[in-house]
């Protein structure tokens, strides 16, 4: 499942869906929302092509780390301190794919998928590049 969408996850639902033929792990990465004087953070994503750079590193994690299943869920919309950013689920023969394809993963989104944050304080908020790519409105 690769999606960008504004509802929650359900984690145990995607482990149990990522439990393939021959697993041997699973690794899971959930980016949360933490509280650095934020009240609440807003993110907006290119959908369309931030969609197509997820499905292209998740295919590009699965051939280079032998993934057995991947998950990409990135949320957007407004979000509260402790919610869900950004699930991953990677499964492999192995834990050594399994970490090393997760870190692939982020790393990856991190550098290059079209999706903002904008940091909303007790005193009004700002846009950030934060961890992905380029800032809003500028590059």
């Amino acid at each position: 499942m690769i999606a960008i969408q504004t509802g929650d996850v359900d984690i145990g639902a995607l482990i149990a869906a990522a439990k393939k033929n021959g697993t041997g792990a699973i690794v899971v990465f959930d980016g949360i929302v933490r509280d650095d004087e934020i009240t609440e953070m807003e993110l907006e994503a290119y959908e369309e092509v931030a969609v197509k750079e997820l499905e292209k590193i998740a295919n590009d994690a699965t051939d280079q780390f032998r993934l057995l299943h991947v998950d990409i869920i990135h949320r957007i919309g407004r979000l509260t301190v402790g919610e869900n950013i950004l699930i991953i689920v990677v499964s492999a023969g192995h834990r050594k794919e399994a970490y090393a394809g997760s870190r692939f993963i982020i790393e990856a989104i991190k550098a290059g998928v079209p999706i903002w944050k904008k940091e909303l304080t007790k005193d009004g908020g700002r846009w950030v590049p934060g961890d992905h790519g380029h800032g809003k409105g500028h590059h």
